[in-house]
């Protein structure tokens, strides 16, 4: 058997302006989704700014940024807290488009999940993929580098039940992974989680992840079929082009964004996470006008705004996703941001939220 080497990240490079698509395919049903919901899908497709035509072809692409708006979008218009997660947990490879043939044609198991992290980046752009051993287990992962898409917790979860599809398609509907990762806090109920992954759940990690045992990645895919994957790879690169635009900025407040829930990110480990020197980032950053001190504070910022919007996370639980080991030093960001301390934040928040 060829078994799956260490499959490195795909980091687009940095450049001026970001700018990233994702192929239509992955909207595939989403309109008869809100509709199953409860909802109209052109009042969310509207809010998001995206084509209802669009949506409806494959080969056509969407702006990331609005693709992850319209699907938490979704998930408030149609009030399922689970909108994201139900959604991924119903689509099939097949639906996928190109990345989804590609899986399937693959030879085997491990050769369909090398695959989707290779070319997963071309399907949507500015998104680290990688499939790779660590400690004895194997992980699948994915995380969007975009610093500017905070808001991506519905997206995640039906991205994660997608990618548990395909290694279903495999091994059956039985499959559980040993673990599963997620980059967002926990939500408000983890019911469905349980239910969809029948695996231990856990939140605010350094990346979205299905974490799994070897066993079975010599398993043979049922409709496998190498020439035919071969073309299709030169098909979707092709049709993509690259794996997108990402300025230096956003792919540092992305870097930022991840190691948080550890504690103050280093410029350092940022740096090295970008392949150059902190005095070359120093460097780079001040070139467009930037401080890599000021990123941080300004990602907390918009970071605690939003988490503190949900009135089931715990302030304490919010100030260390932050990454502030005190809770009073987390108490008094939020009165330099926002004038108020974070109980007073949370109240208003709630008020505008209210119906």
């Amino acid at each position: 058997m060829s078994q799956p080497t260490s499959g490195a990240d795909h980091l687009p490079a940095a450049a001026t302006a970001s700018n990233a698509r994702i192929l239509s395919s992955a909207a595939n049903g989403i309109s008869e989704f809100i509709v199953a919901n409860g909802a109209d899908p052109g009042v969310v497709l509207r809010a998001a700014g995206i084509d209802e035509r669009i949506v409806r072809t494959d080969r056509g692409s969407l702006d990331l940024r609005r693709y992850c708006e319209m699907i938490e979008l979704a998930a408030r218009v149609t009030k399922n807290d689970d909108f994201g997660l139900q959604f991924g947990r119903d689509f099939s490879p097949e639906r996928l488009g190109l990345i989804g043939e590609i899986v399937l044609a693959s030879p085997t198991l491990g050769a369909s999940l090398e695959n989707l992290a290779r070319f997963f980046p071309y399907h949507q752009q500015n998104t680290a993929t990688a499939f790779r051993r660590s400690g004895g287990l194997w992980r699948l992962e994915f995380r969007i580098l975009d610093g500017r898409i905070l808001q991506g917790r519905h997206y995640a979860e039906m991205t994660m039940a997608m990618y548990l599809n395909v290694i279903r398609s495999c091994l059956g509907p039985a499959w559980t992974a040993d673990e599963v990762h997620f980059e967002h806090p926990c939500p408000g109920g983890i019911a469905t989680h349980r239910s969809v992954f029948n695996a231990p759940v856990y939140f605010s990690m350094a990346t979205n992840a299905l974490v799994f045992r070897d066993g079975q990645l010599a398993t043979s895919m049922p409709g496998g079929n190498p020439a035919r994957m071969r073309d299709l790879c030169q098909a979707l690169t092709l049709l993509t082009g690259s794996t997108g635009t990402l300025s230096l900025t956003d792919q540092v407040t992305g870097e930022i964004r991840s190691r948080l829930p550890s504690g103050y990110p280093h410029i350092e480990d940022v740096a090295e996470a970008l392949q150059m020197t902190r005095w070359t980032l120093q460097r780079r950053l001040a070139d467009h006008g930037r401080v890599f001190s000021d990123l941080v504070e300004t990602t907390r910022q918009r970071l605690a705004e939003l988490h503190l919007g949900q009135a089931h996370m715990p302030i304490r639980e919010i100030a260390d996703i932050l990454g502030y080991s005190e809770l009073s030093a987390f108490s008094r960001a939020c009165v330099r941001w926002f004038a108020a301390p974070p109980s007073r934040v949370r109240e208003g928040l709630l008020r505008t939220q209210a119906p």
